[in-house]
């Protein structure tokens, strides 16, 4: 996680006795990486954190692969989905592979439960709309433009304002990190790095709620969705510290690198993942050589497969994209500027575009779901006629 972070009540030392004061011992929970070797934080609790009142039923799910469908190029025109659910039961797969997921999500409504991933690491853009993630390390006012990083692990809920809301969603098999260039050997993040620790948002502590009861909880493992009854509130933390947390940051805040001539994607990078990265496109000066080709050169990208989702402004590049679609760019077959565009580029000195692009180092499979607002018109986008 990005860095040290320390809230409420702590003993001296690690492992020994925090008291209330009336002298009621606190519980340790000890939230670790990779057994005991990596980041962890350690969150003080009034009630064990292992209480469960009540274990419920199990609800198997998978995404289910559009398999007939040839090897193309997608447009999914996802403003097309109808609100759904809540932040949870209202996502919609688009592509997947054996390490990431990306959803999109319309949610109609917020959700009394406390949801867990607890198989999968998660990346939510939130595109539209605003609200405040409550958890049991604090809570976050969230807003458009914010990337929420959220660990495996961590009990949460999305508390939804009024209007529309639009998500885009990652499952991650492994956590979402600051790339690795962009950090010295001490884990700060470096000056010349598109962004800095002020630009991230951690969660502000709220008083413990001690209360018992029954409070549900879902749990989201590889396999499904096992549904639990905590025997009291799952935000009863008096006190926490680590670098294992939750945070927020605005893809506003992202700093830009222009270039004499056209910089690559990589240049965007915002965070990587295990098999993938995330970039971030947001409005920016063009490149200022006197021949320069202002927007992207056809790409054969034989080792990675490209999805951008598309936000604000005008995508120069393409033609037919609108706000809310996703672009699918399967490795195998080059993608680019649609006929036309890189003439009409020539000349602009910068783009309000704002997008989302997930490069995965393995094949991507479409699901099935994302097929029900697929352009099925979109392979055939760059012909000359």
């Amino acid at each position: 996680m990005p860095f040290y972070v320390r809230c409420g009540k702590l003993p001296k030392a690690l492992h020994t006795v925090l008291r209330s004061e009336s002298g009621k011992i606190y519980y340790e929970e000890h939230v670790s990486r990779e057994g005991f070797s990596d980041v962890f934080a350690s969150v003080y609790h009034i009630h064990p954190p292992t209480e469960v009142r009540g274990v419920g039923k199990f609800v198997r799910t998978t995404i289910e692969v559009a398999e007939k469908e040839p090897h193309r190029h997608h447009h999914f025109e996802t403003f097309k989905f109808a609100a759904k659910g809540d932040w949870v039961s209202g996502r919609r797969p688009v592509v997947f592979n054996d390490e990431v997921a990306v959803y999109t999500a319309c949610p109609k409504k917020s959700a009394d439960y406390f949801y867990r991933n607890g198989g999968a690491d998660e990346l939510i853009y939130v595109h539209r709309g605003s609200g405040t993630f409550e958890s049991v390390y604090g809570n976050m006012a969230f807003s458009e433009g914010d990337y929420i990083v959220i660990p495996r692990g961590v009990t949460y809920r999305l508390r939804l304002d009024a209007g529309e809301q639009r998500l885009l969603i990652v499952e991650s098999t492994g956590p979402v990190q600051i790339p690795k260039h962009f950090r010295n050997q001490h884990g700060q993040i470096l000056d010349y790095a598109p962004y800095s620790e002020r630009d991230f948002r951690t969660p502000d502590f709220q008083e413990p709620v001690d209360e018992r009861g029954e409070f549900p909880l879902v749990l989201k493992l590889r396999g499904g969705f096992q549904h639990l009854t905590l025997a009291h509130h799952p935000c009863d933390v008096v006190g926490w510290d680590g670098y294992y947390h939750p945070f927020i940051f605005n893809i506003n805040d992202y700093m830009p690198k222009v270039g004499k001539v056209h910089l690559p994607p990589p240049t965007h990078l915002t965070f990587t993942g295990p098999g993938y990265v995330v970039c971030s496109f947001v409005p920016r000066p063009f490149d200022f050589h006197e021949n320069a080709v202002p927007i992207p050169y056809a790409h054969s990208n034989v080792d990675s497969d490209e999805i951008i989702y598309y936000c604000e402004g005008s995508f120069m590049s393409r033609r037919g994209i609108e706000v809310g679609s996703i672009t699918f760019h399967p490795q195998g077959i080059p993608h680019g500027p649609q006929p036309g565009l890189t003439e009409k580029s020539l000349g602009s000195k910068e783009t309000d575009e704002l997008a989302v692009m997930v490069d995965t180092f393995r094949p991507l499979k479409a699901a099935r779901a994302a097929m029900e607002v697929d352009d099925p018109n979109y392979p055939y986008s760059w012909l000359e006629e």
